[in-house]
């Protein structure tokens, strides 16, 4: 298996409500850019169903110079009705990439998890990942050391 160090969020770019089908990007991939698979390992229809794209020993292809050790995970949507970026995740999408991130971290546990936009300049996935995603700072408080008491000295 692939070493993973970096989980990928990623949105469909296609407006809000527009069912579209693990099936169809995988077509815009494959026969639109010449690839020879979908670039995503999952997508995640309107529906919340969670559809396997590429193999997960295969290496993806969303993110330039960072696909050899990551997974590619995909939203449908990304885009309100006049095509600027806007959150448009269901319900159904917004729990099954809940459950599908919280599992591939369990699987991955040194793995950190980024939107597209984190790597490159687009707006994708067109929500705030490292908000939802990202590991708390865990803020440790300073503190002085406690001075020792003085051993005593054993008898001679």
């Amino acid at each position: 298996m692939r070493k993973i160090d970096k989980i990928f969020i990623h949105c469909s770019a296609t407006p809000e409500g527009r069912d579209i089908k693990m099936e169809t990007i995988k077509s815009w991939h494959v026969k639109g850019r010449g690839w020879r698979n979908i670039g995503y390992h999952f997508v995640i229809e309107l529906d919340g169903l969670l559809r396997p794209g590429r193999p997960m020993e295969q290496m993806g292809a969303g993110v330039k110079g960072h696909n050899e050790h990551s997974i590619h995970v995909c939203y449908v949507g990304g885009l309100d009705k006049s095509k600027k970026a806007k959150d448009t995740r269901t319900q159904a999408q917004r729990e099954t990439l809940n459950t599908i991130i919280g599992g591939l971290l369990k699987e991955y546990p040194d793995a950190s998890v980024h939107g597209h936009n984190e790597f490159s300049n687009k707006a994708c996935p067109s929500f705030d990942v490292q908000k939802e995603f990202g590991v708390p700072t865990i803020k440790v408080k300073k503190s002085t050391p406690k001075k020792s008491k003085p051993t005593p000295k054993a008898e001679e």
